[in-house]
């Protein structure tokens, strides 16, 4: 799991993450949700090692990155898998080529076995193999994506992050592609964290969600419990889908 410990953050003057703590489950999908300008994307990057924290801890299964050495941070980075916004793929890559570079980089395997682990991880997120040679342009946002999330499992990391893992898809798609990774997450029993403003995925896949407001951790609870909860910061960011009212009144009617 990663356990956060009363995180602050700033950027000269301004405050972004302020005394945050929080737990990220193995094996579910935790969500982190909140307004633009609420911290999220600050906070998800200090989880990443990409921000220096200010004060605080992040322990990744108990091992405080803040107090250990180049090779230990080295080993947590390893561990980590990243979903980009977008995708982010390689245009000059094929398929095949995008999902193998991690292998490239990190490891000593032969061709071959790159080949055949970029194959296996592409199977498992059901890209069929007429699209392994072909390049990002050359296939639909649904299939990137799929791309995306091969890649950033070939390694076999321990927890994976997620930046807005379906925007940018219609609503069929993006479903197809939250509960692919809450399959792999709970099948591979990864510490999936993920950020995101889509409502359909809290309702879909929120098995843990951190509600950030201003800086600050303003509720946390599973989407059974958001349906219920009083918080009125977090009724006015969340009922202001029409979609999570409908749902919300069925729940409570049932």
């Amino acid at each position: 799991m990663i356990k956060v410990e009363n995180i602050s953050k700033s950027f000269e003057d301004n405050h972004v993450l302020k005394g945050i703590s929080a737990q990220f489950e193995k094996g579910k999908t935790n969500l982190i949700i909140g307004q633009s300008g609420s911290g999220k994307t600050v906070f998800m990057k200090c989880l990443l090692g990409l921000h220096e924290i200010d004060s605080g801890h992040i322990y990744f299964d108990g091992n405080d990155y803040q107090v250990l050495d180049a090779d230990g941070k080295m080993a947590i980075r390893r561990a980590l898998g990243m979903v980009f916004q977008g995708a982010a793929l390689f245009d000059s890559m094929n398929v095949l080529e995008n999902v193998s570079f991690p292998l490239k980089m990190f490891t000593d395997q032969s061709t071959s076995e790159m080949m055949d682990r970029a194959h296996e991880v592409l199977k498992r997120v059901n890209l069929k193999e007429e699209a392994f040679d072909r390049f990002p342009n050359e296939i639909s946002g649904g299939m990137q994506k799929r791309v995306a999330i091969a890649r950033a499992i070939v390694m076999n990391p321990n927890y994976l992050f997620c930046d807005e893992p379906n925007s940018g898809l219609d609503p069929k798609s993006a479903m197809i592609i939250d509960n692919l990774i809450q399959e792999i997450t709970q099948e591979y029993n990864i510490t999936t964290v993920i950020n995101t403003h889509d409502m359909n995925s809290v309702m879909e896949i929120g098995d843990k969600i951190v509600f950030l407001k201003d800086g600050y951790k303003e509720w946390e609870g599973s989407n059974k419990e958001i349906f219920k909860t009083d918080n009125q910061a977090v009724t006015s960011f969340v009922y202001s889908s029409d979609l999570f009212k409908k749902v919300r009144e069925v729940y409570l009617k049932s």
